[in-house]
């Protein structure tokens, strides 16, 4: 119900109360000379009215109030529960991309592993024949290195896709992500060393 049309219903009731006073007083008595105080029925007639008026015009805007206030507190709930949404939402969306550039860290690295395995497997392939013990044993050392660093690489990027970390944890690869980049180090390290004996 509009406040508008409220507002009109109650002036329409008064011009029919003012036209049923009127009419009452023209038809049952004849009218009464100006300056002569109403009647104390007429009054106590209108004043019965008057006050069911009122009583009706306030339940009527305490019944408006009432509802605008349920629908602002409604809508109240909706926003917040949209701008919780909203927060999930991005925070799944920074979980996802911290999970993508950990997963591309760890797939460099082992991308890195491979290569410099490959490396080292073609220099030994290339001409390390009159190669002593020492070089052999660094060039072997470098190998296992470098296939721990994949490995470790690769057990990585299995802990990462299967367990989604909640909010509180961190994205990295744990123990392994870590290991991966220092066996690829000291695997690289290695299969130089071995190429400077």
């Amino acid at each position: 119900m509009n406040v508008t049309s409220l507002f009109r219903a109650v002036d329409a009731l008064i011009a029919f109360r003012d036209a049923a006073k009127r009419f009452k007083g023209n038809a049952s008595t004849p009218p009464e000379p100006p300056g002569f105080p109403a009647t104390a029925q007429a009054q106590g007639l209108a004043g019965a009215i008057e006050a069911r008026l009122t009583n009706v015009v306030v339940a009527a805007l305490k019944e408006a109030f009432d509802r605008d206030h349920a629908r602002l507190e409604l809508e109240r709930g909706q926003l917040e529960e949209e701008r919780r949404r909203a927060a999930a939402a991005l925070q799944a969306e920074l979980r996802r991309q911290a999970i993508d550039r950990e997963l591309g860290r760890l797939r460099l690295l082992a991308g890195a592993a491979m290569v410099g395995w490959i490396a080292s497997v073609a220099i030994v392939a290339g001409g390390l024949a009159g190669a002593t013990t020492a070089t052999r044993s660094v060039l072997a050392a470098g190998w296992v290195l470098l296939l721990g660093a994949l490995g470790a690489a690769f057990v990585a990027q299995g802990r990462i896709g299967t367990s989604l970390p909640s909010d509180s944890q961190k994205v990295d690869g744990g123990g392994f992500g870590v290991a991966a980049l220092w066996l690829l180090i000291a695997g690289l390290a290695a299969t130089a060393v071995s190429l400077l004996l």
